[in-house]
């Protein structure tokens, strides 16, 4: 099969495109042919060293893709061949052909394509987990969220919104605000303006935080009572925080992994099931991805680490 790999760690002048052997199956794994595959940040991480990744020679990035089941292994049901799927947290996905275990397949409703599904796969489950188990918002709640146009955001915000909660953020550029504002935003800021707390300070229920080094900004934002739920370190490590002014004020932080939540394969359907709901009632708009051919890895992330893109990057297969 061919597959987008590498030998050693670096800059993305270290991928190669080429054959590799096809996987073999365990008994309880399911061989899914991919459409679609996944490029996130985390991608970005595994190339460079820095964050875990599968054991493989050679090393074959990526973790979520959707396709269809070519094959299952001897406990696994004929019925299963021929369905779509995603997943989102399956390694070495960066090939034509992956082996998955059964309990990590997600069936793909008739109406979304595996396109949609990669698009949305990661970011809206983890968008889903973050409101539902973390926030947990009443109708009517004031919401800020950090990079609000940007993969989890993006869908973080249309899944509130159709709550009934109140959405503002900051973007980085002006057709990133304008794109979150298209979404329902009420008001989006750029956190380049000296000025931009300004009218917000004290003013939320929630802020959500991906960001990181912006952490105490987040806090700042919230009024007594208020909860900052922290979901990632885009724009580097969080500070330091001071956790007697946290008492003082009634305030609290709360942080989670998706992979706490994605445990068993009637987890991932209940979700999954959730976050597609919104796609059937039209609450959640797609935004159209940019999709590279898996041939063409080394441009795809060269794109996403430039900061360029709005929505996801895809690789087709």
């Amino acid at each position: 099969m061919k597959a987008l790999y590498f030998n050693k760690f670096g800059t993305s002048d270290v991928l190669k495109f080429g054959e590799v052997p096809t996987p073999s199956l365990k008994r309880n794994e399911v061989l899914v042919r991919t459409d679609y595959i996944g490029l996130n940040f985390a991608d970005i991480y595994r190339r460079r060293g820095t964050y875990h990744i599968e054991k493989n020679n050679p090393y074959i990035d990526g973790y979520e893709a959707a396709g269809t089941i070519a094959a299952v292994g001897a406990d696994v049901s004929n019925k299963n061949i021929g369905k779509k799927v995603l997943f989102v947290d399956g390694p070495l996905a960066n090939a034509e052909f992956v082996a998955l275990p059964r309990e990590k397949q997600i069936d793909l409703p008739v109406d979304v394509s595996t396109k949609t599904a990669a698009t949305i796969g990661l970011q809206g489950l983890t968008a889903d987990f973050l409101a539902h188990d973390l926030a947990q918002n009443s109708p009517g709640d004031q919401v800020f969220i950090t990079g609000v146009s940007g993969g989890v955001g993006r869908l973080l915000a249309q899944i509130l919104i159709a709550d009934g909660v109140r959405v503002f953020g900051s973007a980085s550029s002006i057709p990133k605000q304008q794109a979150a504002l298209a979404l329902g935003v009420e008001g989006v800021v750029s956190m380049r303006d000296p000025d931009w707390k300004q009218g917000f300070t004290g003013r939320f229920d929630t802020v959500f935080d991906g960001v990181g080094k912006t952490l105490n900004d987040s806090i700042e934002l919230l009024h007594p009572r208020g909860k900052v739920v922290f979901f990632g370190m885009a724009g580097g490590n969080p500070p330091t925080v001071d956790l007697a002014d946290l008492l003082a004020h009634s305030k609290s932080i709360l942080t989670g992994d998706l992979w706490d939540y994605l445990t068993s394969f009637s987890e991932r359907k209940k979700r999954s099931a959730r976050l597609f709901s919104y796609l059937a009632k039209g609450t959640i708009k797609v935004r159209e991805p940019t999709v590279f051919p898996l041939a063409e890895g080394k441009a795809a992330h060269d794109y996403l680490e430039s900061g360029k893109n709005i929505g996801k990057v895809l690789l087709k297969s």
